[in-house]
């Protein structure tokens, strides 16, 4: 059979934030963390939640927060990630990495990224930490220290494309083996600190020509990705937005093939709750929940009428995308618009003669696509 079922690629990740503690309380912060939060989820149910993630198809972890070097059992939920043959990644701030971290993280994760955003002053406000950037770097240090490859994660702004070209002269010159760039989305904290500064489609347009000759500048010292979706493209696969019926005029079913053929990435919340793709995707969407009894039959649930209405939120997604393209403005931030459609997706706005006309068995044999 062949190996994907779905619009998920070869790299299908769980990504876990265990907790909301956080040492600190950045403005652009999806989940609000802080040192005053204390919710957090017990190793053994995401060890659980794991073990039947892996038999589902996904194969990679990606651990964050809060600040997941808080986290008292991150060491021992890696090593258990790593036992089930799961590449393991860490998104930190960097300032906790003490040597003895740095190296605990060398023996059970294949890499650390580190939270930057921008010049040291630009870093510090964002932070609300005069030392930030000078407590980061003694972080990547010993990070480096102990032979571990690392990445810097840069938030996108309406604001700070300036200094994205300064961003990835100091990421080459750490020796960071990736720099992914991410628009800001006004979610969480950054809902009420940092309105309206988000990248619109003239600043993503701008971005995507800047970040094209930084790849040029620094090829084959420094691998830049941007998490944008490039419209032209989408509209020519909208699989790689889940925006297809898979499973028309074929045999097969969601329920017949396992949840990471369908929906990639998965996010496990501190709350315990699993949604699709993204922080803070509403509620309505869930696929299950670890405090909830026979975590299988949730997600066998899932597949069977949760998952199409997902692909109608994403229909809906596409349409309106597709609606509003340019010649000039063909990018968007997809996971910030299916993330903010799920709040207020109205179910009455799927038709069911609105489908694409490509079927499952169309782009089963393909090779896998993301944005």
């Amino acid at each position: 059979m062949p190996r994907s079922a779905g619009p998920t690629c070869d790299y299908r990740v769980v990504q876990i934030h265990p907790l909301l503690r956080c040492n600190l309380r950045c403005l652009h912060c999806y989940s609000t963390s802080s040192p005053e939060e204390s919710t957090a989820l017990p190793l053994q149910i995401i060890v659980t939640a794991l073990n039947l993630l892996r038999a589902e198809g996904f194969n990679a972890v990606s651990i964050s927060g809060g600040e997941p070097l808080l986290y008292p059992e991150l060491f021992a939920l890696l090593t258990h990630a790593s036992s089930l043959g799961m590449v393991t990644t860490v998104t930190t701030n960097g300032i906790l990495a003490t040597q003895e971290r740095a190296e605990m993280l060398h023996r059970c994760a294949n890499l650390v990224a580190v939270s930057l955003d921008g010049v040291p002053d630009s870093h510090n406000r964002i932070r609300g930490n005069a030392r930030a950037f000078e407590l980061m770097t003694a972080g990547v240090d010993r990070i480096k220290q102990a032979g571990l490859p690392f990445a810097f994660i840069f938030t996108l702004t309406l604001h700070n494309l300036h200094e994205l070209s300064w961003i990835a002269e100091f990421a080459a010159g750490q020796g960071a083996a990736l720099l992914q760039v991410h628009p800001l989305e006004e979610v969480g904290r950054a809902s009420g600190a940092l309105p309206g500064s988000a990248p619109d489609a003239l600043e993503l347009a701008r971005s995507f020509v800047e970040v094209a000759r930084l790849q040029r500048e620094w090829l084959g010292k420094l691998t830049i990705q941007f998490d944008v979706a490039d419209l032209d493209l989408l509209r020519e696969e909208p699989e790689r937005g889940f925006a297809v019926e898979p499973f028309a005029n074929c045999g097969a079913t969601p329920q017949s093939v396992r949840l990471a053929d369908l929906i990639a990435p998965v996010v496990i919340e501190a709350d315990g709750a699993i949604v699709p793709v993204q922080y803070n995707f509403s509620r309505s969407f869930q696929i299950a929940s670890l405090h909830s009894s026979d975590l299988n039959t949730q997600l066998q649930s899932w597949k069977e009428s949760g998952y199409s209405r997902f692909l109608g939120l994403c229909r809906t997604v596409y349409r309106q995308l597709m609606e509003h393209v340019s010649e000039e403005l063909p990018f968007a931030n997809w996971y910030g618009a299916v993330l903010q459609e799920s709040h207020h997706f109205d179910d009455s706005s799927i038709y069911a003669s609105d489908r694409c006309s490509r079927t499952f068995e169309q782009w089963w044999a393909k090779p896998a696509t993301t944005l």
